[in-house]
């Protein structure tokens, strides 16, 4: 079954998260060099969510 053509959105409308993945989070740590091998994945610190 296919979706209706009124209820598709298209590809170029995208929302501002207001969250990131939990890789996303890690990623940006480590670009921002506060981010350490072997750390545990719970409560990663706050980052800014880039668009």
């Amino acid at each position: 079954m296919s979706i209706h053509p009124s209820l598709k959105t298209s590809g170029k409308v995208q929302k501002k998260r207001n969250v990131m993945k939990r890789f996303e989070r890690i990623n940006a740590l480590k670009a921002e060099g506060r981010w350490e091998e072997g750390k545990k994945v719970w409560g990663l610190p706050k980052t800014k969510v880039e668009i």
